[in-house]
């Protein structure tokens, strides 16, 4: 669907410099998805791995992050050896509604109730972020912190349009369960995509 430079803005590796490289179709259909124009995979064309590494290369950024819509709805296998073998570290987001294809150096897994997770994804993740739209997410947070491993990073992140209501919530539900950590969406802040 689109590709950019720019700036992690969630999670542990918020702030850092990462190509982004966001593809289309998604088959989750989350209500409040800030990307919808994501979901309809016949209205993006087509790019060759070859030619979308070559606008990684144009840039100094060593992460790669593969993001959707739902990545997983296409076999990454090929896409990651090839960016691995270009000496990028390759990062994927997904809903993990899909079987797991390609090499990673880091996986953020953000379940959808619309679409849940495989179970196989949990204990492979090195990030747990949770979207937090209502108060009953918190609890739908910890069934899935259940499944990933110890050294998982665990991350409740207010949904945009419901920050105001939802951030005091994730404050003091942090502050009670420690393990888990506060996100925002930086890149919104900062105004870069």
């Amino acid at each position: 669907m689109e590709h950019f430079y720019t700036l992690q803005g969630e999670g542990l590796h918020q702030g850092k410099a990462a190509y982004f490289i966001r593809l289309a179709g998604c088959d989750v259909g989350c209500v409040w998805c800030d990307v919808k124009e994501s979901w309809d995979r016949s209205k993006h064309p087509d790019m060759s791995i070859d030619e979308l590494i070559r606008f990684v290369q144009q840039t100094p950024t060593e992460i790669v992050v593969i993001t959707g819509g739902e990545p997983l709805m296409h076999d990454l296998t090929l896409f990651t050896e090839k960016l691995k073998a270009a000496g990028y570290r390759t990062h994927l987001e997904t809903s993990g509604a899909h079987p797991l294809t390609g090499t990673w150096d880091w996986i953020c897994l953000s379940p959808k109730k619309f679409k849940a997770p495989l179970n196989e994804i949990l204990p492979l993740v090195d990030e747990l972020k949770v979207v937090v739209f209502h108060k009953s997410d918190l609890t739908w947070a910890e069934q899935y912190a259940q499944g990933v491993s110890s050294s998982c990073a665990l991350y409740l992140q207010p949904e945009w349009d419901r920050s105001e209501e939802m951030i005091p919530l994730l404050v003091d539900y942090v502050k009670s369960h420690p393990r888990w950590r506060a996100t925002l969406q930086m890149h919104k802040f900062l105004n870069v995509p």
